[in-house]
């Protein structure tokens, strides 16, 4: 009897004991869901961020904890623990706060990856040629390229088949959209004779990309020694007005085209070469130009059209004169670059007249007059031979950078042959760059 008596008051105590666990313990969590109710009225006053939405979140898990409801195993684990933490009473209360501070799952917003965007046009028997041009910015550049590809409809499906048989390691560094030729304005037939074919395509840029912020559009014919990069950083050169930038034409005004030939106005001394654009499309389009033809300004695209029909009897150059024409009236839109931007035969086969490529060397090389394909300029065709037959994934140093080296010596008894160091300066300062930048800043020291 007297077992059965010491039974039932162990029992008793034990269930008191049990009764003020659990009071005490829905007293501790009462004031923080008030707590928790009042930062939520208070979150309602602003407009919730990343942290208050995760509070809410925690503190609807909390109760459901308090409640003896539990917490589903795909939730958050960051979550789990604090429900857990809530329960354990008022003492934890301070610490699980100290712990969320730490502990909770940070939400980052993706930032959206930033690409440089390159136009070309290509028509004819210019696929090569292209391809050399892209695999070129492609082997010196950092950032990612988005490249707007404007062909005929024979090229487009064989820039596709040999853009798609590059290496994985080089064709995740870049997206390429191939687009039809078309003029918005005009006679099409007309636009695509304008000059070389289909070159007035550059002139529409502006109307066809419209979704496309900046741009830099080069002529098939032209490789970078340098990473594209530094001539993208340029677009912050701009000031409030600019909105393109091109280099001149040439740096010596006795011997340069427009200031001995040209019928019609061009800008500044000598005018400005078209084979290295870089434009701010979104303003080109914001814009309205000042022109010959009418006393209010006229937006790009309603200007083209009735510019060619004024000057199309005077224009050589076509597209190009255009441009000239343009900046001529406006020359306060246009930003101007050294000719190391868009060095061409002009530069060199009349004597060395460039001071920027003899400092620094060549940034972007432009093989005009069809020097990568003859023998006139053979230091041009050194150079783009050896892009264009370098295998990715080699050696630079050792594929491409050594035999410019070694077959310049061919061509010392030319005039353009006997600058070397433009042509190579750059080159070998960009590979040595990279080189420290992918090699020796990874190497660990050993210990």
């Amino acid at each position: 009897m007297r077992i059965h008596c010491k039974v039932v008051v162990i029992a008793v105590c034990f269930g008191v004991f049990l009764l003020l666990y659990f009071l005490g313990g829905n007293a501790a969590v009462d004031p923080l869901l008030k707590e928790v109710v009042q930062e939520k009225e208070e979150d309602r006053r602003t407009s919730p961020s990343p942290a208050q939405l995760r509070r809410d979140v925690s503190a609807k898990f909390a109760g459901k904890a308090a409640a003896g409801v539990a917490v589903r195993s795909e939730d958050p684990p960051g979550v789990r623990k604090e429900a857990k933490a809530l329960v354990g009473g008022g003492s934890v209360h301070v610490k699980s706060k100290q712990r969320s501070a730490v502990a909770r799952p940070v939400m980052r917003r993706t930032r959206a990856e930033e690409f440089m965007h390159l136009a070309v046009v290509a028509c004819g028997n210019r696929l090569d040629e292209t391809l050399t041009m892209v695999k070129s910015a492609l082997l010196f550049s950092l950032k990612k390229i988005k490249f707007h590809i404007f062909a005929e409809d024979p090229l487009a499906p064989q820039f596709k088949e040999r853009l798609n048989q590059w290496p994985r390691s080089i064709s995740a560094r870049f997206q390429y959209t191939i687009y039809p030729i078309t003029f918005s304005v005009g006679n099409a037939d007309e636009w695509k004779k304008l000059f070389k074919p289909c070159a007035a395509q550059r002139l529409f840029l502006p109307v066809i990309l419209k979704d496309v912020d900046s741009l830099l559009y080069v002529d098939t014919d032209v490789l970078f020694l340098r990473p594209m990069d530094d001539i993208w950083s340029l677009l912050q050169s701009f000031n409030s007005s600019q909105l393109a930038a091109m280099a001149p034409e040439h740096e010596v005004p006795k011997i340069g085209w427009y200031s001995r030939f040209a019928r019609h106005p061009f800008y500044g001394v000598t005018g400005v070469n078209s084979g290295v654009m870089l434009m701010n499309l979104t303003r080109i389009r914001g814009t309205l130009f000042k022109n010959s033809m009418i006393p209010s300004g006229l937006s790009w695209e309603d200007l083209l059209h009735p510019l060619y029909q004024k000057y199309k009897n005077h224009i050589t150059w076509g597209d190009q004169d255009l441009l000239n024409i343009i900046f001529h009236d406006n020359p306060e839109c246009l930003f101007i670059f050294p000719c190391q931007w868009n060095y061409r035969p002009d530069h060199c086969m009349y004597g060395s007249n460039c001071k920027g490529a003899e400092e620094e060397g060549v940034s972007i090389l432009h093989g005009n007059r069809g020097v990568y394909h003859d023998d006139k300029q053979p230091a041009f065709k050194v150079v783009y031979d050896a892009i264009h037959d370098f295998p990715f994934e080699d050696n630079m140093f050792q594929s491409l950078f050594y035999p410019i080296q070694s077959k310049f010596l061919d061509t010392v008894n030319t005039l353009c042959g006997r600058i070397p160091q433009v042509f190579l300066k750059q080159i070998e300062k960009t590979m040595r760059k990279m080189f420290e930048e992918k090699v020796v800043q990874h190497i660990r020291p050993h210990k």
